[in-house]
């Protein structure tokens, strides 16, 4: 019988390269493919500062007024943050339960702390149980997306124009007023607020960020690749919430002799039957449809708008939000949630990974455990117009999610819901409004026709309504 002769070595590698190829990607390790980072060390550092244009007036109001723990809330925020962004991994926000707050400070008395801490509670028993049930994740895919995208430009619209008042105008946060005109001159004067915004906009541009793993053949129309790559490595956010801490010791130099080190101390609250009443009809109440739909609903949805690879499970969310809060709660801290805008600002200033909330985690622990309470008073210093500056990029950032609405019939429905909403003080006005006007549309697009005497049937439309195809 005549020998074969071996294969050659060409067609030997040529082989064992195609054989092995296909599962290279599975000698990954599973730590690696879900904590790596996705973006550079610098801008997931600026990234994590994205949500604190809404967090620090919420907490130093609550602080002032209602006498919050601001010890006891920057711990347990904390540790919602490390522990968020590594079961989530993207930069997931925590943010203060914004109604419940508005409620403690506008309120005659003020919410006590343990009043607040019910408020709490109550809204997170109702999310645990909305998503242990499945039930949030129906609501999540039943939604009709221009109702959704309504939600999220009139929150984000919210934020910047709250934004533009902290930059225009001094305000009085226990108050919930603006008190006069801020000057052009001095420390937290309008010069430094849109110095700080001229370098944002200088470093970040419209807010993308290159990927360290992208080529420039991903982006043919980056010839100036290299440019932009070096401007938005710098942490440009970063760098505007440290100049805002340093401004903080300059205003106010008694600062270093009022800081006193060391946590207080953490315990129950006490709290009564009156504590819950009053806790769920004033602030839960409202603050349930606003964290069903801006918490849970709109953050879902957002995320997938900017991470399509990782978008969040609606029931995982509510969950989430539930858990926090009927653990914190009890011990005094804030009340919390996932906001849609906290996720817009850290992404706007280059988070793209759970590390990024991991290390604002991790910041906060270090300031609630080394400083406490004192920590107020320099929260009580900073800069005003900056943190407005930080809230307007956020806001506008959420607000650009809702500029896939292509036709003329889902940019009215959402435009309706978002002005609603907006007017109206109410996400949930503008919600059931938003469905209603939907179904109402739907309705209209259905036509009649008989098959046979004694029967009928509706149908929907396939095309578009003749009116609406000839406006151009």
């Amino acid at each position: 019988m005549e020998q074969q002769s071996p294969p050659s070595s060409s067609t030997t590698t040529t082989t064992t390269t195609t054989s092995t190829t296909p599962f290279l990607p599975q000698h990954h390790p599973w730590w690696r493919r879900h904590f790596h980072m996705k973006n550079s060390l610098s801008s997931e550092l600026s990234g994590a500062v994205g949500d604190l244009g809404t967090f620090i007036p919420i907490v130093l109001t609550l602080t002032l007024v209602s006498h919050l723990d601001l010890s006891t809330t920057l711990i347990f925020t904390a540790l919602y943050n490390i522990t968020t962004g590594l079961l989530f991994h993207i930069p997931m926000p925590v943010q203060p339960m914004k109604s419940i707050a508005a409620v403690a400070v506008s309120e005659t008395p003020h919410l006590t702390t343990s009043q607040i801490a019910t408020a709490g509670a109550s809204t997170a028993a109702v999310l645990f149980l909305l998503g242990a049930t499945g039930l949030m994740s129906t609501l999540y895919r039943l939604l009709p997306l221009p109702v959704v995208r309504g939600i999220q430009l009139s929150q984000g619209l919210s934020f910047a124009f709250s934004a533009i008042k902290y930059i225009r105008y001094n305000q009085d946060f226990v108050a919930s007023k603006a008190t006069a005109p801020r000057a052009w001159l001095g420390l937290d004067g309008l010069v430094v607020a849109l110095s700080s915004l001229l370098f944002l906009v200088i470093f970040t541009g419209s807010g993308y960020h290159y990927d360290r793993n992208e080529s420039d053949d991903d982006q043919p129309r980056r010839r100036n690749s290299k440019r932009l790559r070096i401007l938005g490595s710098i942490p440009a956010a970063l760098i505007v919430f440290l100049l805002g801490l340093v401004l903080c010791f300059i205003r106010d130099p008694s600062i270093f002799g009022d800081i006193k080190f060391g946590p207080s101390k953490i315990g129950f609250l006490s709290i009564t039957w009156n504590d819950w009443k009053v806790g769920f009809l004033k602030g839960a109440v409202p603050q349930i449809p606003l964290s069903v739909l801006n918490s849970v609903i709109a953050v879902c949805k957002l995320s997938g708008d900017l991470f399509p690879d990782r978008e969040l499970s609606a029931a995982k969310v509510s969950v989430s939000v539930g858990v926090m809060n009927l653990v914190g709660c009890w011990f005094g801290a804030m009340p919390v949630c996932h906001g849609a805008g906290g996720l817009a600002g850290q992404y706007r200033f280059g988070a793209r990974s759970g590390w990024s909330v991991v290390y604002l985690g991790i910041g906060k622990l270090v300031i609630g455990l080394v400083f406490g309470n004192s920590f107020v008073r320099i929260l009580n210093q900073f800069p005003i117009g900056i943190l407005g500056v930080l809230l307007l990029f956020a806001g506008i950032e959420l607000a650009m999610a809702s500029r896939d609405m292509n036709s003329k019939e889902e940019s009215f429905v959402m435009l309706v819901c978002a002005a609603v909403s907006l007017t109206g003080s109410s996400a949930a006005l503008g919600f059931v409004c938003g469905i209603l006007l939907f179904l109402l549309l739907k309705l209209r697009k259905m036509e009649y026709s008989g098959s046979a005497p004694g029967f009928s049937k509706f149908k929907f439309e396939s095309t578009v309504d003749a009116e609406t195809s000839s406006i151009p």
